[in-house]
């Protein structure tokens, strides 16, 4: 298995720090949730992890590409087409000639 290139540029950067920051918010806000006594139920507090996920969308959006490296799709040799064998023959070459 060939290794895996990973892209460093600012805004891959940021999109692979989507999922940890937003289980960060949930921690803080089920943390809250505690703290308060049960008023910020997941009813109040799905709207702000929406609101996380769309600013890190928009702060990748806006992160510089430079020096983005492509994800490399590993070419399959593919074996040639057989020949057709519809094709006219040229003459003198059919059976029983010599």
């Amino acid at each position: 298995m060939s290794p895996r290139i990973r892209c460093h540029c600012q805004s891959c950067t940021i999109r692979g720090l989507i999922w940890p920051v937003v289980i960060i918010t949930a921690g803080v806000l089920f943390l809250l949730d505690r703290v308060q006594g049960g008023q910020l139920g997941l009813d109040n507090t799905y709207p702000v992890i929406l609101m996380v996920i769309g600013l890190m969308l928009l702060a990748a959006s806006f992160g510089s590409r430079e020096g983005h490296v492509e994800a490399a799709v590993p070419v399959v040799p593919q074996a040639p087409p057989p020949p057709p064998s519809n094709l006219p023959q040229p003459p003198g070459t059919g059976q029983g000639q010599t």
